[in-house]
């Protein structure tokens, strides 16, 4: 064959030489080698992978799977967050829309029947109803009365002296504060060119006034904080200068 003849010629050549020949067999495309006719064999290193790569393809399906039900669950909090504040504004809508004497007349009203200067109005749900509940500072400087006054006839439904309790040794602190706060707002409102009336008159355009209070931020008060719904119930809020009566923006829930 064509293999012992090389090996022959090599051998014959070395002999020839005087030198020593080592001959090399070479194999054919057929003939296992002498690794893969040993009898410890390594298992296939490719089988490895392919279980790497199912692997991979399980942790992948997982995540999607978990990457789906997170989608899902975030749409349907988003649906319930559309549906809640969809109700609140029909809620809002129909109260505003109920209350067929405003912010103006209810404070109007309020302070016939106690005098004094009124400090805040809201358009409050009471068992079921809709009241105009006005707070109102009386000529002492120290008084604080509630008004009710019903948003469908502008009719006083009755007052009460709003106390505190100063029995309880553990709201000391709060109720100095309290007593601090009262003091500013005493002294902005009576001190101001814009009654809560006004103020309500004034952001009307806005909307239907559904509230007017004093903006306290704990150092001084300088404008009305009034609060409007719109013919679809969206909320609006606005401040309305103490002063010069200037209606803008809130601009402090941005």
């Amino acid at each position: 064959m064509k293999r012992n003849i090389v090996i022959a010629t090599i051998t014959a050549a070395a002999l020839v030489g005087g030198g020593t020949a080592t001959a090399f067999a070479l194999g054919g495309d057929d003939e296992p080698s002498a690794a893969g006719r040993a009898g410890v064999q390594l298992k296939d290193h490719d089988d490895r992978g392919d279980r790497d790569d199912r692997d991979d393809d399980r942790g992948d399906a997982r995540d999607d799977a978990r990457d789906d039900k997170d989608d899902a669950r975030d749409d349907a909090r988003d649906d319930k967050d559309d549906q809640d504040d969809k109700a609140e504004k029909a809620e809002n809508a129909a109260e505003a829309k109920g209350a067929k004497v405003g912010a103006a007349e209810a404070i109007a009203a309020a302070l016939k029947s106690t005098q004094g200067t009124a400090v805040s109005a809201d358009l409050d749900e009471d068992d079921g109803g809709l009241v105009w509940d006005v707070d109102v500072l009386g000529k002492d400087g120290r008084t604080w009365h509630g008004v009710e006054v019903d948003p469908g006839t502008g009719k006083v439904l009755g007052s009460h002296v709003e106390r505190d309790d100063n029995d309880d040794n553990d709201n000391d602190g709060d109720d100095a504060d309290d007593a601090a706060e009262d003091s500013r707002v005493a002294a902005a409102v009576k001190g101001s060119s814009v009654t809560a009336g006004e103020a309500a008159k004034a952001a009307a355009g806005k909307g239907t006034v559904t509230s007017v209070d004093v903006d306290d931020d704990g150092s001084r008060v300088v404008v009305w904080d009034v609060e409007t719904v719109s013919a679809d119930g969206a909320e609006g809020h606005w401040n309305v200068d103490l002063s010069s009566g200037k209606v803008t923006v809130d601009r402090s829930d941005d």
